[in-house]
């Protein structure tokens, strides 16, 4: 066996805990050797049975002189021990853990670790890690007399299962871990070698070297991502020549679409368009930009310029969206823009299929790479929410075109040191700029004593200005873990039967089916409906310009980036919109963060606050997909973000001179181009 050794074939113990370990993202051994501890238990203090004292917590070390069951009045079961050093003897004590018993017997020597407390005056050892000592020395525990690294469980997979598994590996592969970082690398940055950072971020010797190890890691896999965006960015304009559109011959045209606009282009649009212009415009290679921007700045607009000046060199153009509700949306504002200039536009979901034989423009969710659809000559492909595709159907719709160009687009605020770790292989442009006239969305926490307040509020705003209200709650159902949290189905009803039983509401989620979600939506965009009670599925690409409140149930259990998605989805039109965040946190923390979402109003300057505030795991929230947790690591560390970068740019033009380096870069890409 080596590491790259699958955990289904690694031996039965594995082969049984197989799944288990796949929900923790384990597939291989070597992915337990970087699966890491999130904290330790600090059970280093190794003290003499007659120096303990009441409240400490400590490692004694004996011989077990009695251990033995016993039944309290209701027959739970308690297992007693007694142990033994040179200095005297302590009782110990567990509760319903009869096992143990198969596990120590009388005469074993053990170590336990605990807090040590108190019964009729003496000394107790309640519920300790214990284990079993060899007849060497005590150096070798794992599981008591040391820092002792806890990880993230799962059913069936205790920490104590894992500090076993991974103790043994790292004992057997120790020729297996091989240094790929060059020497010099090494020492400008003071690097840990590679074995002793993964065995001292497992089993440290002390705080110092378990911090040195981290930072070690972390180095690798932030210098790795960069080294592969360049490899990923360097293949992509080796091995490809694109079709070059002109933009001299149809200038006449493209004025005359400006000029027929309903609205005049923001000058961050002008900008994004000049940048796309420029990479369609060459032939050394096709372009490969992500435009980001927030919900309402005119990304689709952006978009469907550069399908029309795709549609003015003889190409066709593709569209995909990650939902029908999103497809349909494109379709309808596309149509609106482009059918008077006499481009041919399709449509293909799971539902609907129109033109889709026929068409310069086909818009449409995954639907579009059905085998019966075929693309005669396509230029330009268009992915929005680009980061909810696989990169396999990426692939397959470039196999559509002969090298097509390619406009990824995104809505979830990505602050730009991530974008530029992520994405370097991406050319970078930014909507940052609202179009002319948006009002801003005004924006107020509302404290738990206003509650009803607000509800009246909501209800003179629908009855005296005709306009709809959006109701966001986190989950469909109720979750037994999280009684407070308002859900979508339980809230909808109480919502209609005691606060608005005069208004009409509709449900909406993610487990409807697609037709009962599309009639959810119609009767709230005719204007039949008052009130949408939804979970986030709204958060991505729905556009009802008649909807001018949103109000966030729970909003403490959302990133701020996805908060500032949601409040997108009103503010559309051109009444004053408003946004209403409750939560029934007394965090003074959570109350400040909230609070900034009232004077904040762009995406990236939320994720960005929501960073340093929060970390990176948490900005986007459970049902965001934008960015991908990095294991150890940290995208707020902004100072080893632009060392590694440094040393990435210095390195990639030589990286084919250090084979094991190249060779991890290799298996990452590998890794990130394969399918979801």
């Amino acid at each position: 066996m080596n590491l790259q050794t699958p955990i289904r074939q690694a031996g039965n113990i594995f082969t049984r805990y197989a799944g288990r370990l796949e929900k923790l993202g384990i597939k291989t051994l070597e992915d337990l050797l970087y699966y890491f501890p999130f904290r330790y238990d600090n059970y280093s203090i190794i003290s003499k049975i007659e120096q303990v004292q009441s409240g400490e917590v400590v490692t004694i070390q004996g011989t077990v002189i009695d251990i033995k069951n016993e039944y309290t009045k209701r027959w739970k079961r308690i297992q007693k021990a007694k142990i033994e050093d040179d200095t005297g003897a302590i009782d110990v004590t567990w509760f319903n853990q009869p096992f143990i018993l198969s596990i120590i017997k009388k005469g074993d020597n053990v170590s336990l670790s605990g807090r040590i407390g108190s019964y009729l005056g003496k000394s107790l050892l309640e519920s300790p890690e214990y284990e079993l000592l060899g007849l060497e020395n005590s150096s070798q525990t794992i599981h008591t007399g040391r820092l002792v690294p806890i990880y993230s469980e799962t059913k069936g997979v205790s920490s104590k299962w894992l500090r076993r598994q991974i103790y043994k590996i790292l004992k057997e592969n120790r020729q297996n871990i091989l240094e790929y970082i060059p020497s010099s690398i090494k020492e400008n940055n003071d690097l840990m070698g590679i074995y002793e950072s993964i065995e001292q971020i497992h089993f440290p010797k002390s705080k110092n070297l378990a911090e040195k190890a981290r930072h070690r890691l972390a180095f690798d896999e932030l210098f790795l991502l960069q080294l592969a965006a360049r490899k990923r960015r360097s293949e992509w304009k080796k091995n490809l020549e694109s079709h070059s559109f002109s933009i001299l011959d149809y200038t006449k045209d493209i004025e005359e679409l400006w000029k027929k606009l309903p609205f005049e282009l923001t000058h961050a649009q002008q900008r994004t368009i000049r940048e796309i212009f420029k990479d369609l415009s060459s032939s050394k290679s096709p372009m490969n930009r992500l435009l980001e921007g927030d919900v309402g700045s005119g990304k689709t607009v952006v978009a469907s310029i550069a399908m029309y000046l795709a549609f003015l060199n003889k190409f066709q153009s593709v569209l995909m969206a990650p939902t029908e509700i999103l497809a349909n949306q494109h379709y309808q504002t596309i149509l609106n823009l482009l059918k008077p200039a006499g481009v041919k536009i399709g449509l293909a979901t799971g539902n609907k299929k129109q033109n889709t034989q026929d068409f310069d423009i086909l818009i449409g969710t995954h639907a579009v790479l059905s085998k019966k659809i075929n693309f005669k000559r396509l230029g330009l492909v268009v992915i929005d929410e680009q980061q909810r595709f696989g990169v396999e159907q990426r692939a397959i719709i470039r196999e559509k075109g002969e090298n097509p160009h390619f406009l990824t687009m995104t809505a979830t605020p990505i602050p730009r040191t991530i974008a530029l770790t992520l994405y370097g292989d991406l050319d970078l442009s930014i909507l940052d700029e609202m179009p002319h006239g948006r009002k801003i969305i005004k924006t107020w926490l509302v404290p738990p004593q206003k509650r009803q307040a607000a509800y009246n509020w909501i209800k003179n705003q629908i009855l005296k200005t005709k306009t709809q209200t959006f109701i966001i709650c986190p989950f469909i159902e109720e979750s037994e873990s999280l009684q407070t949290v308002k859900a979508a189905t339980k809230e909808y009803e109480r919502l209609k039967r005691e606060v608005f039983p005069n208004l009409k509401l509709t449900l909406l989620h993610g487990k409807l089916k697609s037709k009962e979600k599309e009639n959810a939506l119609e009767n709230f965009k005719s204007g039949k409906t008052d009130i949408l009670v939804s979970t986030p599925v709204v958060e991505v690409g729905i556009d009802i310009s008649n909807a001018t409140i949103m109000m966030i149930e729970a909003s403490e259990r959302f990133g701020l980036a996805q908060l500032h998605q949601l409040r997108g989805r009103v503010g559309r039109g051109d009444k004053q919109s408003y946004c209403l965040l409750f939560t029934d946190s007394q965090s003074g923390k959570t109350i400040e963060r909230l609070k900034a979402m009232e004077s904040r109003q762009t995406g990236t300057e939320l994720a960005e606050l929501d960073l340093k505030l929060r970390g990176p795991g948490q900005i986007y929230g459970t049902l965001q997909h934008g960015v991908p947790q990095l294991r150890i690591a940290s995208f707020s560390d902004f100072t080893l973000i632009e060392k590694t970068k440094i040393e990435a740019e210095k390195i990639f033009p030589n990286l084919k001179s250090h084979p094991s380096l190249l060779e991890k870069v290799e298996n990452l890409v590998t890794k990130q181009v394969s399918p979801d």
